[in-house]
């Protein structure tokens, strides 16, 4: 299958740019922007002295004295990047986010109405010039990737055009890096290839063979058989709702009272369009200019009065009971941060059964005495299974949450995940909790005493067992005791660890350190045992 012809627009070193314009800096100075301790992305200044992607600050700062270090802000470089998007849709509708500061484009639209490929790409960096960006560059290609290293290729043109067909002697004289396949690259150097051009004359078979699904999709990448095609995100569709006071108001009954009907249209607007929605973010804002913005997860989705609540809820500030407000309140702004479809959560013909009554009941009960008046029961992030067991507010999310992406308010969740796919993004997904150093592996224990136990461990000679410096046991567990007293002693008929944990290991003041085992008793019971200043304690057990 033949690539189709792609246009990529790329705005060179973006996240310096957009980073360097939120502090007020000129993107000429010596700036690199840092993601923990390691250079994101620097200015041609900043590798002009030797600075380049991936060292750490320290090194960066010894080879480029000056240097200005900005910490690396996701949502604030693609927020700067929107009004190009915008742009570039109003200009040649499907368009395709690559990452902040690229963008890609199907060739055959704006090819037509511009009549020719070329004064398409003038019109885009017309455009981008307008709105501040001089340096944008665009590549037009066979496909997605040789567009896109013909729009990154270094020289004086900023329009770079490849022949139809040309694509595969284009990407030849490429170096592997391009791939942006490290483990890959690594493993073709020891082959002795050099070049796409070289990778891209191995049979596809034995790649495959070789190296796998990953490896073949590279091996087409590299002889300019791209299959992959332009998908154009979904444009955010913002619901929203605003209510102005004039004079503003001051008591939090009367701004819950004046949003009651605002709150019944935002809703019943949602209803028309057969959409609920089931995260709102409330902003207010006072007279003062001070904003308050907060968002707010549905069990379900949200209803009237449920907007009107967390409305309520925001201005107590976390209390039940009214509290004074710092200044009066003059605007109130509801958004739909995710909706999703109705008929996705309508009541079946004879009801919802004992789920829908108690959800009514926890909800009537939340109305009453406040958010966190009502708590659930979820597990949490954390290295012990007490620091695991998390108490949230009935209605929030019981998982980890993602940082949304700039553009992602007010879609579906389908909507949400083709603007991914778009995107080409990949990670953990919510609900996918990252593992924790030092942290029990799995299973968890099913009961987690609430005040830990003191209980003793020893050996066959009645010695107890404590575990030195590198964390190994002085001993072999052998009799176990669920006390502190030496009478109930019972056999171990198994035994698994230690596990160490050291917590904040570099202030002496506060530093912890817990050794963790597993033992089994003659009754079968299995314990969580916890080893902390040579003292050994039960934290749970496995029923």
């Amino acid at each position: 299958m033949n690539a189709l012809r792609t246009m990529v627009v790329w705005c060179p070193d973006w996240p310096v740019v957009a980073t360097a314009a939120a502090h007020g800096l000129q993107p000429d100075e010596r700036i690199a922007v840092i993601d923990k301790g390691l250079v994101y992305a620097c200015s041609e200044a900043a590798r002009n002295e030797g600075v380049r992607r991936g060292l750490r600050l320290r090194e960066a700062q010894s080879r480029c004295t000056g240097l200005r270090d900005l910490p690396l802000d996701p949502v604030q470089i693609n927020r700067a990047f929107e009004p190009f998007i915008a742009a570039l849709e109003d200009m040649s509708p499907q368009v395709q986010v690559m990452r902040a500061g690229s963008c890609a484009l199907r060739a055959r639209g704006p090819r037509r109405f511009y009549d020719g490929e070329h004064p398409a790409a003038l019109a885009f960096l017309e455009r981008f010039a307008e709105l501040g960006v001089t340096d944008a560059r665009v590549g037009v290609a066979d496909g997605l990737f040789a567009a896109e290293q013909a729009a990154r290729l270094p020289g004086v043109d900023l329009i770079r055009i490849v022949p139809e067909g040309a694509s595969p002697r284009f990407l030849a004289e490429l170096p592997l890096h391009a791939l942006h396949e490290e483990e890959l690259q690594l493993l073709l150097w020891r082959l002795g290839i050099r070049t796409l051009g070289d990778f891209a004359a191995l049979p596809a078979a034995d790649v495959r063979a070789r190296f796998g699904e990953p490896g073949a999709r590279a091996h087409a990448k590299a002889g300019g058989a791209d299959p992959r095609l332009v998908v154009p995100r979904v444009p955010p569709e913002v619901r929203e709702s605003v209510s102005l006071f004039e004079p503003p108001l001051e008591r939090i009954d009367q701004i819950t009272f004046s949003i009651r009907a605002e709150a019944d249209r935002f809703v019943d607007e949602l209803a028309a369009a057969r959409l609920v929605c089931t995260e709102l973010v409330v902003h207010l804002e006072t007279e003062r200019g001070e904003v308050r913005e907060r968002s707010w997860l549905h069990p379900r989705w949200f209803s009237a009065s449920d907007v009107v609540d967390r409305v309520r809820w925001q201005l107590q500030g976390g209390s039940t009971i009214e509290s004074v407000l710092s200044a009066p309140v003059n605007r109130v702004r509801l958004v739909a941060e995710t909706v999703d479809d109705s008929s996705a959560h309508e009541t079946g013909l004879w009801g919802s059964g004992s789920e829908e009554r108690i959800h009514h009941g926890l909800s009537r009960v939340q109305s009453i005495v406040g958010h966190e008046g009502v708590l659930t029961a979820t597990i949490g992030d954390g290295r012990s299974p007490r620091e695991r067991q998390k108490l949230v507010p009935w209605g929030d999310s019981l998982a980890p949450r993602r940082p949304k992406d700039a553009a992602g308010a007010g879609r579906s969740v389908a909507a949400r995940a083709r603007s991914r796919a778009a995107r080409g993004q990949t990670g953990v997904e919510q609900g996918e909790k990252p593992t924790w150093p030092g942290s029990l592996p799995p299973p968890l224990p099913t009961t987690v005493f609430e005040v830990r136990r003191q209980i003793l461990l020893v050996t066959e000679d009645g010695v107890v067992i404590d575990i030195d410096d590198s964390g190994e046991l002085l001993g072999e567990p052998a009799r176990f005791a669920a006390s502190a007293s030496h009478r109930d002693l019972r056999p171990v008929v198994a035994w698994a660890g230690p596990w160490p944990m050291a917590e904040r290991w570099w202030d002496a003041a506060s530093a912890r350190r817990v050794d963790r085992l597993q033992v089994v008793d003659a009754e079968g019971t299995a314990w969580l045992l916890a080893l902390e200043h040579h003292l050994w304690w039960a934290e749970a057990r496995y029923d």
